[in-house]
Parts: C-alpha cells; structure tokens; sequence
C-alpha cells in the first residue's frame, strides 16, 4: 500500500488512494461553488503524485528526515496531459506546499524555482510511475473548458481563477489530513439558519420602528428599502446613506434578504480600520450570537481551549467556514493577491457569498484598479454579491468592465443628504498652534482631527482643564479602547471632554461632538471628520472649522495626503457645499485623474497579471505579486508595552514558554508599531528588550505616558528625535 500519512499516536496510516479521493471530493464541493468543482477536483486527485515513488514511501515508512519533491510531479502530468489549460493548474499542484510561484520565462532551466523551470525536471524527480496503478489520468481529464466569462483582456481573470482552484485545493488538502491525524476529533461544525438569524435582526430593529423622532422614522425607511431591494438579482451594489443612518444595520439587513433569497453562503463586512472593527463585530454577536460572527484581524485574541466556542472561530479563521465574517481591507484584498496557502484557504468561501465594504471610499487609492478588478471577478464569475457602502461614495462606475453594472440600493439618495445635512462647514484659513489649542480652551465638548501624530501632540499639549484627551498610533490599541469608552461616557454625561486626534478617529468612530476642528484635507476625510460632529442631531446645526496648519506640519506629508488636499481645495473653491453629492463625485473624478492610471496601481499588479495570458503562455508572477501588494507600506517594528497586569503576564510567558504564536496574538493590543529608523534608534539607546527574535517589549513603562502613548526622546549627532 502506498502511504499518505502516519497518524504519530498510534502510527495508523493513511493510504495515498484514499487522501487523493477524499482532498479531490472536499475540492470539487468547493469548486462547485462557482461551477468549476471539475478543475478542482482533477487538482485534488493529482497534488501529491510524487508521493508513489519510492524515495518518499521509504522517507515515510521508515520516519525520515530526506526532503522529497512530491508536489512537481503531478504538476507535470496535467500540464502534459491537458493542452493550454493544463498549465493553470499546474500552477496550483506545484504550490501546494511553498505557494503559487511565479511562472518565469521559457527560457528558465530545471534549476529554477518558477513553474517553467520545475515543469522541466522530468529526469531530476524521483520515478513516481506507480501512480498509475491507482489512477487512470485519461478517466479524469476536463471535459469542458474553465466556467469563466474573461473580463478586459482576461489575464487577470485567468490568474484568478488559478487562486480560486488554488484555494479549493489546499483547504481540501488541509482538511483531510487534519481529519487523518487527529482521528476526526477536530469539531469545525457551526450549526445556523438564516432564518433564525433574519428573525433576530428583524427583532432587534424594530426599535427604528414607531418613533416620535424624525431621524429615527427616516432610518427606518432606509432600512425598508433596503429589506425591499435584497430580493433583487445577484450583482454589484452601492449603499449610499448619511452619517447618522444606520448604515451598518442597513446593509446587515439587506445582505441577510439576498442570502435567503438567493440561497447563499456567507455574508463577509470588510471594513477599513482595525480601531473600528470590534465595534460592527460586537454589533452583530449581540444580534446573532457570539458564536456565528468571525472577527478576523490583527488584535483579535482566540483562546486555545479546544472545548472553548472561541476555539471554533479560530479554526474558521483559517478558512471563513462560517455564517457572518467580520475583517479588514487588508486582510481581505492582502488574502485576494496572495499566493500562500495560508492566506488563500479562505478564498473559495467569498464564492457565494455577500460581501460589503464599509467606508468604500476607504479602498486604498494606490491599489484602486486591482482591487475594482477582484471584486469585478467575484461579482461576474464566483456567485458574489459585492455591496460599495459609504457616505461619500466613490465616483468608480466608470472604473469597472462594462460586462458589469452598479445599482443604487437607496432610491433617494439626494433627498437623505439634505434630511442628515446637520453640520456647516467653516472655512478658518491659516491657524497655528496657539490660536487652535486657544479656541479649544474655550469649548466645553470639542474634537480636533489633525494630520500627524506631531501636530496632534504639540497642540494637545496646550490643553488645560478636566476632560482632555489624545488619541494616535502612539497609544497601543488597548489603551485607544479605553480612551474612547471614557470619551464616549463623558459625551453621554455631558461633561467637558476635549479631544485632540490623528484620523484615526474618522471611519466609524460613533461619537458625538457639537463642533470639529480638521486640519486641511481630501472632502473624503472632511466628510468623516464631519461624521463626528452632531451625529444624534441634538443641535439645529454642528460647525466643522477647516484650518490651513503651519507649514512645519505639512512639508513633509505623504503625497498620499497631499494629492487630496490639492484637489479639496480646487472643489472649494468651485462648490459652495462641498459635502454636496455632486461635490463629492466631482472630487472623486478628479482626485482619480490627477492620481493618473499609474497612481491608481502604483506597482502596475493589474498589468502584470493582464500581460501574463499574452500567447497564450500563462506566466503569472504570484509569488511576486503577493509580495508587492501591500495596503501598508510602511516598514515598522512591533513593541509590546507593559501596560496593565493582564500584559505583564503575557510578557512573562513569552520569556519562558516555547509555544508562543497564541500568545503574540493575545499581546496585538498591547503593542505599538515604530518606523524601523525609530526602532533602530531606541534599540541603540538601550529602551528595547529583546525577548526573542522579532520580539520587543519597551523596557521602561515611564516612556509610556497615559495620556499620549509612546514618548521617547533620542540624542543623535544630527538633532533631537521626537
């Protein structure tokens, strides 16, 4: 018998027949999701060809070491069994293990680690010609071609599906073998009705219903009308409605129709921020239970108890097999352009599926074009709903393949606008610290949102009197939570409360202010600025003051900011309510003209992926795209701060237990991210403990103020570092 696995507690073995069949039916379950389970399946029964030889029975009989190439071999036989579209799956059965590689070129030799090159080593692998004893590749071969509409010229659309296929493979492969060696102990099982789930939604908004207030009458008719058009065709959406109303709700409620009528999967929120996350994600566990909704993000912490139903969701972390999903643009276009199988697991769950993008105007300008072509694919080839909500829509309809078109769920979009418009919008010019933080002294509940953390700082530092806070990405996320939970009180109770911010507080940050302060920037963040400025309507009308801040502020800003203020302020001078909607479309269309096609994909991913179909050659570089695409570009260190008893402890398990990638989760919130030249700076100056590699924890928890995060002064010979 050829051998697969070997169970270590017991050494029962897993036959290489049997896990072939078994990762081939998972995988067709998958691909069938979106009409391909043939490809999927042929991927399944293939991947792991190169076990038949007998180099790796001998490694696995007998509890080797030796490193045996197991995963080229059936790469090889679909590529020359299968004419044209062999390769693509190829790609899929060569990365099973080390990820999708790049193609490479013709040209590259058996040496070479691109699938070209590993499609060459016939004569370097061991013979594993025993496979067809067990398997007969004539009675499995496609018979019809990949179920895809090409959108644009197809090149991106054929690298998707290579990802897709890709995905159903190694989440089946995973599958299997977890069932093998842990004797099917692994209770992955979530048990839910949408039914039961739209009941409760149902249940907990009736409260938007037979209320005296206007705003929450108006609330429930968004609501309604959202309700009414979830029983529309599958497609592509956009949600247009005002800060102040209900939004979230609003779409939850929309997705939750279309999923029951349409008979979908899953319904998947992305949303911009990880500062907001757990505020949606705790939103919907109150309506549908803990256990149904995933939040999967960086400062979530899964507690390993096996028996735990916090166990469950980290299992579904891996994959998204489960009814609600609640995660970030990173996490979610990061997984769409990536090439490891940890990553890519999940992907085959998006088929089928609702999908929102919350603050949609959020989408990372510098990726905008392959991320319009991903949703584009989801929405045209996978069974997906796609649903663009914000209050500040994007001008993007022009932007996506004209095989698609984009419906407005709302029917009155310009009639909500002028109902929420409760806030005016003063232009100030030119301010300065003193005049800012001076004007901020005389209010009783204020929020000020400037560009950088410096600015932010310098003009918290000349806030006097109870009530006063600060919030930036110097303050590890625990601490944020807790300054919010204590703005949030002191607004309710009417307190004084003075709040000086980056903009991390703009995307969804439900707070109330009667009056905002914003340093210059694009009409978007203007916009969200004002999202925070009279949001219950409590006042007949909320003031934001726009200021110009001193140059020492703005000179060294990012273009990423600079572009959108440029173009603020050409519509300032040409709309007399730039919050308008026209406004904000005109904003939108010039914003995308002056960033240029270059700027809407500065690492030309799009291009590579159309230009990889060229000839029909199919040389897609995955490994190096998944490389490139990075919503976050900065290059930053993680230190842990010792904030609280809970992180103390956290610490000292690191320092003495082997196991540790729980515990790194569990300490997320506890930690700030410094530019490596800041962390090379205070490593030099002896403020950096060094645990284990890649692990830092800031030795003295004095250089962590309460009030402002992160404080460290360092000597250099060029000037001060702040």
């Amino acid at each position: 018998m050829y051998i697969a696995h070997t169970r270590e507690i017991d050494s029962e073995v897993q036959s290489l027949k049997e896990h072939l069949e078994k990762t081939a039916a998972k995988a067709r379950q998958y691909g069938d999701s979106f009409n391909n389970g043939d490809y999927a399946h042929i991927c399944g029964l293939l991947h792991d060809l190169g076990k038949y030889s007998r180099e790796f029975q001998n490694k696995i009989k007998n509890n080797l070491d030796d490193r045996v190439d197991h995963s080229t071999a059936g790469a090889i036989e679909i590529d020359r069994k299968v004419e044209l579209f062999g390769k693509l799956l190829a790609y899929c059965i060569a990365g099973h293990h080390g990820g999708l590689p790049d193609g490479g070129h013709r040209s590259d030799t058996a040496v070479e680690v691109t699938l070209n090159g590993r499609l060459k080593r016939t004569k370097q692998l061991p013979v594993y010609s025993d496979f067809e004893k067990e398997i007969n590749l004539d009675d499995i071969l496609p018979v019809n071609m990949p179920n895809i509409k090409p959108l644009n010229k197809g090149g991106f659309s054929i690298a998707f599906f290579i990802r897709m296929i890709y995905s159903c493979l190694v989440d089946a492969d995973f599958l299997d073998t977890e069932e093998f060696i842990n004797g099917g102990q692994v209770d992955r099982s979530i048990k839910y009705d949408f039914r039961l789930f739209n009941n409760k939604l149902n249940t907990h908004i009736g409260k938007f219903h037979n209320k005296e207030r206007e705003i929450n009458k108006k609330r429930a008719e968004i609501l309604e009308n959202c309700i009414e058009k979830s029983k529309q065709k599958k497609g592509l959406y956009t949600l247009t409605v005002p800060t102040g109303g209900g939004k979230t709700l609003s779409s939850l409620a929309f997705a939750m129709g279309h999923v029951l009528e349409h008979g979908m999967d899953r319904i998947i929120y992305v949303i911009p921020y990880t500062s907001i996350i757990e505020q949606t994600g705790k939103t919907f566990k109150d309506i549908l239970g803990f256990e149904n909704v995933l939040e999967h993000h960086s400062n979530f912490d899964f507690k390993d108890d096996e028996y735990s139903t916090d166990y469950k969701l980290k299992l579904a972390s891996e994959n998204w097999d489960i009814p609600i999903v609640v995660t970030t643009n990173v996490q979610f276009f990061e997984s769409l352009f990536g090439n490891r199988s940890s990553k890519c697991r999940k992907l085959h769950n998006l088929a089928n599926s609702v999908i929102i993008f919350d603050e949609a105007q959020m989408i990372p300008t510098q990726y905008l074009t392959p991320c319009i072509a991903s949703i584009s694919e989801l929405v045209k080839n996978y069974e997906a709903t796609c649903i663009l909500c914000s209050a500040t829509q994007p001008s993007l309809k022009d932007r996506f393949p004209k095989e698609i078109s984009i419906s407005e769920i709302c029917d009155n979009t310009e009639e909500l606008y002028h109902f929420f418009k409760r806030i005016k919008v003063v232009n100030r010019g030119k301010m300065e610290v003193d005049q800012v933080s001076e004007e901020l002294n005389n209010c009783n509940q204020v929020l000020c949102i400037v560009n950088n953390k410096k600015h932010a700082k310098e003009i918290f530092a000349k806030i006097k009197g109870e009530g006063i806070f600060h919030l930036s990405t110097r303050m590890c996320p625990k601490h944020r939570k807790d300054v919010l939970a204590e703005i949030k009180q002191r607004l309710e109770d009417k307190l004084p409360c003075k709040v000086v911010s980056t903009q991390l507080i703009e995307a969804g940050v439900d707070v109330d202010f009667p009056i905002v302060y914003r340093a210059m920037a694009g009409i978007d963040s203007i916009v969200q600025a004002g999202g925070r400025c009279n949001r219950e309507r409590n006042l007949e009308t909320g003031i934001v003051y726009l200021f110009e801040p001193e140059s020492t502020y703005t000179k060294n800003m990012p273009s990423t900011i600079k572009r959108p203020i440029a173009v603020a302020k050409t519509i300032m001078e040409r709309f007399e309510d730039i919050l308008s909607p026209e406004a904000i479309k005109t904003y939108f269309d010039e914003l995308y003209v002056f960033e240029g096609e270059q700027g809407l994909d500065i690492k030309n991913i799009f291009e590579k992926m159309e230009k990889g179909a060229e000839g029909c050659n199919f040389n897609f570089n995955f490994k190096q795209v998944a490389e490139q695409f990075k919503l976050i570009e900065e290059n930053t260190v993680p230190v842990i701060i010792e904030l609280d008893k809970n992180s103390m402890e956290l610490v000292n398990k690191l320092r003495f237990i082997g196991e540790y990638k729980s515990i790194l989760r569990a300490i997320q919130p506890y930690t700030v991210n410094v530019y490596e030249n800041e962390f090379e700076k205070m490593s030099g100056a002896n403020m950096i403990d060094v645990i284990k590699e890649g692990i830092y924890v800031l030795k003295d928890i004095n250089m962590y103020s309460e009030k402002t995060g992160l404080e460290f002064t360092v000597e250099t010979g060029i000037g001060i570092f702040v």
